[in-house]
């Protein structure tokens, strides 16, 4: 396993916060030369500590400002329903994030669409069509309280 010290929880943390900032700017902050912040990275991404960079969207300017938290129950908690549940939901777009759970649900998903119409489309002509659900149940986020992609160190 990969020994991190303070000085790459410092550059993790400025990666994080601002990834396209150059070797440079992180060198400058850090007080280290840009040979060795570039060594760093490297270092950090091949271990796989950091594993993608990404540009963060606004949802609200791109009408996909609508959140659902949806529970899915499989009929039954069987390897064949479970491994077929998965595949299927990979294939769906409107889904950001999907956890197999423990408790009453099998699987809570994560989606962000244009509105209610479009949810309720998304459930009658692509969850629905998904062999194996035995029932559902869907939250709505009436505001985003706190959304992160920070992982703290």
């Amino acid at each position: 396993m990969l020994k991190i010290d303070e000085i790459d929880i410092k550059l993790i943390g400025l990666l994080q916060a601002d990834c396209k900032m150059t070797t440079a700017a992180y060198a400058n902050q850090l007080n280290l030369s840009t040979t060795a912040v570039y060594e760093r990275i490297k270092r950090l991404e091949k271990s796989g500590v950091v594993t993608n960079y990404v540009a963060l969207i606004n949802r609200k300017k791109v009408n996909k400002a609508f959140t659902v938290l949806c529970h899915i129950k499989l009929i039954q908690h069987i390897k064949e329903f479970v491994l077929k549940f998965e595949r299927e939901v990979l294939k769906l777009d409107e889904v950001v994030e999907c956890y197999h759970i423990s408790g009453d649900y099998d699987y809570i998903l994560k989606l962000h669409v244009s509105n209610m119409e479009a949810y309720r489309e998304f459930m009658v002509t692509k969850l629905t069509a998904i062999n194996n659900i035995g029932s559902t149940q869907s939250s709505f986020v009436i505001n985003e309280v706190k959304h992160s992609t920070v992982i703290s160190i």
